[in-house]
């Protein structure tokens, strides 16, 4: 890992100020997400299939996850199959036809208990820090605002990750304090051009283990 990609990395765990040491006794860990309203969101990136890993590891710790996808996540993997874990219809676009009479962000937003973006995409990231509310995923997280817990797992190519727009509009977020980002790991990325780098998401346990840490 080059030097600029480290320091980055590590500012980043330091402004998170998670304790990575930290346990948590195993009866906290199964109930902290007991009976929760878990807004999975999965935006447009070849690591949106992890996601599924991430609602069945929900499921598991007794949450109640609903998955919005963006119209891009769609492209990688049906929504089909996250109805099929998640048990519950999955939300795609910001201008379907009612499922209640109440608009379907809002129906969405009630209740939340936190919201967890995986992946976390260079573009969803950019709308998320500036307050763009342009699709159903968008619009939702302006309606949650700081109401509920965000969890973002970014993922995305190295050169995209250490640009420093994108570092911008992270270190914008991380400075929320209703939002945590669960940094990306070094490691072998989608692309065979690329090799290795940072950029890769975290593995679904980790993602996991983020949000009990932050709920205990």
């Amino acid at each position: 890992m080059d030097n600029r990609v480290e320091n980055l990395t590590m500012n980043a765990v330091q402004e998170t100020g998670l304790d990575t040491t930290a346990t948590l006794p195993q009866e906290k860990i199964a109930m902290a997400l007991q009976g929760k309203k878990a807004i999975l969101a999965v935006s447009g990136g070849i690591a949106a299939f992890k996601a599924l890993t991430v609602v069945r590891l929900l499921k598991q710790h007794g949450a109640d996850p609903f998955v919005v996808m963006t119209a891009h996540a769609t492209q990688f993997i049906a929504p089909e199959s996250f109805a099929m874990w998640s048990g519950h219809p999955v939300s795609v676009d910001l201008f379907a036809p009612l499922k209640t009479w109440d608009m379907e962000h809002i129906a969405l937003a009630h209740g939340a208990d936190l919201v967890l973006v995986v992946p976390a995409t260079a573009n969803f990231l950019a709308k998320f820090a500036t307050g763009t509310a342009d699709d159903l995923l968008s619009t939702l997280l302006v309606v949650i605002a700081a109401r509920a817990p965000i969890f973002l797992a970014p993922a995305m190519n190295t050169h995209m990750y250490t640009n420093e727009v994108v570092q911008h509009h992270l270190t914008t977020l991380r400075q929320k304090p209703h939002i945590h980002v669960i940094e990306p790991e070094h490691g072998r990325l989608a692309s065979t051009l690329e090799g290795e780098g940072v950029g890769r998401l975290a593995e679904p346990d980790t993602i996991l283990d983020h949000v009990l840490t932050r709920l205990r």
